[in-house]
């Protein structure tokens, strides 16, 4: 699962938006079939009966790619932030949660906390 770090955050986005098309079409089919809404009902259409399921895993998904995503940004930032000091005493309190961290993001932030480290006189 070494790419997933790679690719977190481009799948997250994309499960936000397959979920929401699936959250539109189920409600569409369910609350609004004698609408015509275009496309929308089109796809609903398409989709059928499938769309009560849909609904359900629509829901599910996009708020699983929304806490991603929320969850990749919070910790770029936190750790953007972080490495910003040039305390070493303030680096040295956070290093742990940061090197978690560093783990959980892309390699390039694992190496960018690396660069701060050396440069701090901590590695």
């Amino acid at each position: 699962m070494k790419i997933w770090r790679e690719i977190r955050f481009p799948v997250s986005l994309l499960l936000a938006v397959l979920g929401l098309v699936f959250t539109i079409s189920g409600v569409v089919w369910i609350f609004l079939r004698e609408s015509k809404l275009g496309l929308l009902s089109k796809l609903a259409e398409f989709f059928g009966n499938w769309n009560y399921y849909l609904i359900v895993i629509g829901v599910v998904i996009l708020f699983a790619g929304i806490w991603y995503a929320y969850d990749y940004i919070n910790k770029k930032k936190f750790l953007l932030e972080e490495i910003k000091t040039d305390r070493k005493s303030e680096l040295v309190k956070t290093k742990a949660k940061l090197e978690k961290i560093a783990k959980t993001l892309p390699r390039k932030y694992e190496k960018m906390l690396i660069e701060k480290e050396e440069e701090l006189g901590l590695r």
